[in-house]
This record gives C-alpha cells, structure tokens and sequence, in this order.
C-alpha cells in the first residue's frame, strides 16, 4: 500500500454539548425519563468527550480516511472517485450549539438517505466539503486525460481480435461448405 499526502486535516469542535442537549431533549419530553436525566447525562458527557479525542478526518490525494472510537475502534478509507455527495447538515438543535455535520455519501452504498459516514461537530464544515469536492475533481480530471491513451489503446485490441474471431468463423464456413 502506498502513502498518500496528506491535504487537508479537519479539526473537530466538541460536540459534547449538542449531545447532551440532544439526550435532554426526548427524555424531559417523556416524563418518565426525568429521572435517566441524572444517570445518562453524564455519561453521555463523558463519552462524548474521550470520543471527540480519538477521531481524525483526514483528506488524502486519492481517498479520504476517517478514523474514530473509544472501545471499538474504526477505520475507514473512501476512494475520493467513490464519493457522490458531501452534504453539510446543522438541524435546530446543531446550530443553536454552533455544531456542523458532514454526511459522507458514495457511489453503492445501500439504504436511501443512508450516509456511510455522519461526521458531527467538523470546524469550517463548508471549506472541508469544498476542499474534498475540488480534490475528487480534481482526480476525475487527471483520470481522463490519462485514460484515452488506455482506451485507443484497448480499442485497438479489441479490433484485432473480432477482427481474428471473424477470420476463424469465415474458415469454419468454408469447411462445413466443403463437408456437405
């Protein structure tokens, strides 16, 4: 596997309050779970916390590489020619905590609406989805004019052997002519 430069590295603001407020919010609607608020809390306040320590986006020349976890940790590469759309999302709650996310969409994954990665709480969310889209352009790009070379080159192949296959199928003709 060979290394790629790194372009970009996206910095994270702690979202531990948009999470907390987000916990909050259905468990004082549910009078029931008034009293989970003093348990769940701050447990969720502390994972949160340790989670926004250990993850890293970061964006290479031909992919980009999202790590994360605390117990299980997790490690994925997305090929930038795989990524279809980056949508930058901040809901009611999100922005009255200042927080962005990035949904991260490609090409085959399965699930309408579904995104293979939902990074919450990414620092100048609008210029990383700018710089990643403008990379993967980029690379379309380069791709191109460097397959045509590629294509002539395998259109020429291609027009020998049909060209043979014909040939052979002619002889064969002629044979079952000839035996009958």
């Amino acid at each position: 596997m060979r290394e790629e430069t790194i372009l970009k590295e996206a910095t994270f603001d702690s979202a531990v309050k948009y999470y907390v407020i987000a916990t909050a919010i259905p468990l004082t609607l549910v009078i029931v779970g008034i009293p989970f608020l003093i348990i769940v809390l701050p447990l969720v306040y502390m994972i949160r916390t340790i989670e926004y320590r250990n993850i890293q986006c970061t964006l290479l020349e031909r992919s980009l590489r999202v790590r994360r976890g605390v117990f299980n940790k997790v490690e994925k590469t997305i090929p930038l020619d795989k990524i279809t759309d980056l949508g930058v999302l901040q809901g009611p709650v999100m922005r009255y905590c200042g927080v962005d996310a990035i949904n991260v969409e490609t090409a085959g994954q399965s699930g309408v609406g579904s995104a293979l990665i939902h990074l919450v709480g990414i620092r100048d969310a609008k210029s990383f989805r700018d710089a990643v889209l403008e990379q993967r352009d980029r690379l379309a790009d380069g791709k191109i004019a460097q397959a045509q070379p590629e294509a002539v080159e395998s259109s020429n192949e291609s027009t020998v052997l049909i060209r043979e296959i014909r040939d052979t199928l002619g002889r064969i003709e002629k044979k079952l002519d000839n035996g009958n």
